[in-house]
C-alpha cells in the first residue's frame, strides 16, 4: 500500500484512548501527555528511580513550559530533547514509535520465547500483510544488508557460515551500480567482498561472473533507469544471482514495488517510515534466501551474531507493519499540510518573511516541506544564526536545513520537515520562529584582521591528532590574493581544498570521495610565517586539532608564490 509515511498519534490513539482521556491528548498545557500512554507499561516503575520524570507540566502558557514534559528521563541524566523538525535521521533517533508498538514491545518482554519459532511465525504473518513471499526482522536496515550479503556468500551452509569473512574459495563479488554507492553499503563491505561498480548499461551483462555473490541497488533517483532494479534483476536472473534493494527511508508498498520489479528481497528502516522501533529492519522477499539470512544472525554463532535483534524488537516491528495496514494516510497529510499552514501564517507576520511548501516527490521520506524565507540583512538574523538559537535555547528545535551566513551569504531560509512532528510542536515552532524572526538577538559581523595578508601557496605537510590516534596529510595550496585552492591528500584519499585567508588567518575546507562516501574537513588555524595550526571540523566524526610546515614547491605561473625565509 503506498502512502505517506508518517503518522498523526492524535488519529490513532482515538482507538486506544478512552474517551474521557481525548481531550488530554490534544493539549500540551495538560499534565497528561502521549508519553503517559508508555509511562503505564514498561517505564512505569522508573518514576521513583529518576525524581524529575514524576514532575507533571504545571499548566502554564508559557513555550518552554509547556514543551517536553515528557522528556523529563533523559533530562534527568543531563540530556536535553529536541522537537524534530527535521525527518527520520539516526542521530536525532529517527522516528517516536506508535502506540501500538510501544504495547507490543512491553508485552513481548513479560514471556520467553524459542526465537526460530518466533521468526518463524512472525515471518509468515509478515508475508500476509505485505503480499511478499516471507519477511524477517532484523537489526536495524543495515543489518538486514549485512545479512543478505552473508547469506548471498554462504547460504545456511555452517561450514561456510563459520569461515566468513574469510572469503577464499567462495564468491566474494558484490555488483553495485555507480548511482547506488552510498554511505550505507559499508554493511555490505564489511563482510569483506569486493564490490564492483557498473556506470553503463553495455557492462551488465559481462559484470556478472561465476564469482557474483549479489547485486545491490538502493532505491531513488536511477533505479528505474538503464541500470536500474528491473533491467539489472533481468539479467540477474539468468545468472542465478540475487538482487537486494535499499529502500531505508521509503514507505511500504503493498504489493511491494521493488519486488514487483524483480528484486530478490527488499530492505527498510523499522524506526523510520514505518514508526515501528529505531533499532530494527524489515526485509521482505524470497523466502528461502530470507530463512538464510535469519540463520546467518543471531541468536545462531555466525558473522552476524553481533547483530542481534530481540523479541521485544521483533514484535513491535510486526506491530508497526501491522499498523501500516490500517493507517489513514489522506488524514495524515491533511494534519501535516495544516500544521505548515499555521506555522506559515504566524511567520509571515513577520515584513519580509515569504514561504513556500514543497510537495513530496517519490517514496522516500514521503512528507511536504516548508521553506521559510527572508533577507538576513532586514531582520539581522540569518538562517543559520535562527537554527542555532532555537536549537540552544528551550525548547530546543531541529530543522531539516538553514542557509544564510555572515557576512556575504545573508539570503536566508530555515526548513521544516512535519512528519515526524508530535501534536502541538507545530504550535511552539511557529511561537518560537517568530519570536526569533521579529525580535532576533544582537549579532555582528565577524570582524576581520587589518594588516598584511598571509602567503599561504605551497605544500604543507599537516599532522592531524584525533581524538585517538593521528595521521599526516599533505596540503597544496594556489593562492589568489585572500583566495585559496589546492589539493588535500589523505592516507588513502585526495580532494580538492578551498578557502581564504585573512592577515594570518586561514580558513579552508575540503572533500574526498572514499567508497560510497565523501568525507568533508572544515579547517580553521592561524598561520605564522612556515608554519599553521588550528582546529579540524571532521562532521559527525567530531574535531581534531592540525598543525603544519611548509615544504618547498613550486608554485604554477600566475600564483602567488611562498616567500622564501631565512
Amino acid at each position: 500500500m503506498a502512502g505517506y509515511s508518517g503518522f498523526v498519534i492524535v488519529l490513532t490513539m482515538r482507538r486506544v484512548v478512552p474517551d474521557f482521556l481525548r481531550s488530554k491528548f490534544s493539549s500540551r498545557e495538560s499534565g497528561f501527555n502521549r508519553r503517559d500512554l508508555f509511562r503505564q507499561g514498561g517505564l512505569l516503575s522508573l518514576v521513583g528511580a529518576f525524581p524529575a520524570f514524576s514532575k507533571v507540566n504545571s499548566g502554564t502558557s508559557n513555550t518552554a513550559t509547556k514543551v517536553n514534559s515528557h522528556g523529563e528521563l533523559y533530562r534527568a541524566i543531563g540530556v536535553r530533547p529536541v522537537i524534530n523538525a527535521r525527518g527520520t535521521f539516526t542521530i536525532i533517533t529517527g522516528s517516536e514509535t506508535l502506540p501500538e508498538v510501544k504495547q507490543a514491545m512491553d508485552d513481548a518482554s513479560r514471556a520467553y520465547v524459542q526465537m526460530d519459532e518466533l521468526m518463524d511465525g512472525v515471518g509468515k504473518r509478515l508475508a500476509e500483510l505485505t503480499q511478499a513471499e516471507w519477511g524477517i526482522v532484523t537489526n536495524g536496515c543495515c543489518a538486514a544488508l549485512t545479512h543478505c550479503t552473508t547469506a548471498c556468500i554462504a547460504g545456511s551452509n555452517p561450514e561456510r557460515m563459520q569461515r566468513l569473512p574469510d572469503l577464499r574459495g567462495l564468491k566474494d563479488e558484490v555488483i553495485i551500480p555507480e548511482y547506488s554507492r552510498n554511505v550505507y553499503d559499508h554493511a555490505i563491505r564489511m563482510v569483506g567482498v569486493k564490490i564492483v561498480e557498473m556506470k553503463e548499461r553495455s557492462e551488465l551483462d559481462s559484470g556478472f561472473n561465476e564469482n557474483t555473490a549479489m547485486v545491490y541497488i538502493l532505491a531513488g533517483e536511477g533505479d528505474t533507469g538503464p541500470l536500474g532494479t528491473q533491467a539489472v534483476s533481468e539479467v540477474a536472473r539468468r545468472h542465478n544471482v540475487p538482487v537486494i534493494v535499499d529502500a531505508a527511508a521509503e514507505v511500504l508498498t503493498i504489493p511491494n514495488v521493488h519486488l514487483q520489479r524483480g528484486a530478490t528481497a527488499v530492505a527498510y528502516s523499522g524506526g523510520k517510515c514505518i514508526r515501528g522501533p529505531q533499532s530494527a529492519g524489515l526485509l521482505l522477499g524470497e523466502k528461502n534466501l530470507l530463512q538464510a539470512a535469519w540463520a546467518n544472525s543471531a541468536p545462531h554463532h555466525a558473522f552476524g551474531r553481533s547483530l542481534k535483534v530481540g523479541k521485544e524488537e521483533i514484535m513491535g516491528m510486526l506491530a508497526a507493519v501491522e499498523m501500516w495496514t490500517k493507517r489513514d494516510y489522506e488524514a495524515e497529510s491533511r494534519e501535516w499540510q495544516k500544521w505548515l499552514d499555521q506555522i506559515a501564517a504566524k511567520v509571515t507576520k513577520v515584513n519580509g518573511v515569504t514561504t513556500r511548501v514543497e510537495p513530496p516527490e517519490g517514496l522516500s521520506n514521503k512528507t511536504p516541506v516548508l521553506r521559510i524565507e527572508w533577507d538576513g540583512t532586514r531582520l539581522g538574523i540569518t538562517g543559520q544564526e535562527v537554527s542555532k538559537v532555537l536549537l540552544d535555547t528551550e525548547p530546543r528545535i531541529i530543522f531539516g536545513s538553514a542557509s544564510g551566513n555572515r557576512p556575504y551569504n545573508m539570503a536566508s531560509s530555515v526548513s521544516i520537515t512535519p512528519y515526524m512532528m508530535m501534536p502541538g510542536d507545530h504550535e511552539i515552532v511557529a511561537e518560537r520562529l517568530y519570536e526569533v524572526l521579529s525580535k532576533p538577538p544582537k549579532f555582528q559581523n565577524p570582524v576581520l584582521p587589518q594588516g598584511q595578508l598571509a602567503v599561504i601557496a605551497g605544500q604543507w605537510e599537516a599532522q592531524l591528532e584525533f581524538g585517538r590516534g593521528s595521521a599526516t596529510h599533505t596540503l597544496i595550496f594556489e593562492q589568489d590574493g585572500a583566495n585559496l585552492v589546492g589539493t588535500h591528500r589523505g592516507e588513502y584519499v585526495s580532494g580538492d581544498l578551498s578557502g581564504t585567508v585573512a592577515v594570518n588567518q586561514v580558513h579552508f575546507r575540503s572533500s574526498q570521495k572514499i567508497q560510497g562516501t565523501r568525507l568533508f574537513f572544515e579547517f580553521s588555524g592561524t598561520v605564522d610565517g612556515d608554519k599553521m595550526a588550528g582546529d579540524v571540523n571532521m562532521g559527525e566524526y567530531g574535531e581534531a586539532r592540525w598543525s603544519a610546515q611548509r615544504h618547498e614547491y613550486q608554485a604554477p605561473r600566475g600564483v602567488v608564490k611562498p616567500v622564501k625565509r631565512a
